[in-house]
């Protein structure tokens, strides 16, 4: 599905972070060669959970500057 994404001329440029429960390297490693921009390993305790969504949310939509359109 990644690799579908990033090879779309229409969705090629927009963020893609990978958050999942896995921490194996070889995922990580995987992710970021289909052009992920960020990988992370998502908390098991809730409330964890969602400081890490909201510190995403903060960095891509308040921080980053992305292309227009996006």
């Amino acid at each position: 599905m990644l690799e579908e994404i990033k090879q779309d001329e229409n969705l090629k440029c927009i963020p893609v972070v990978i958050l999942t429960v896995s921490r194996a390297e070889e995922d990580v490693l995987h992710s970021y060669n289909l052009h992920a921009n960020c990988y992370i390993t998502k908390p098991v305790d809730f409330e964890k959970f969602m400081e890490v969504v909201k510190a995403i949310e903060s960095f891509w939509l308040t921080i980053v500057k992305l292309p227009n359109g996006l």
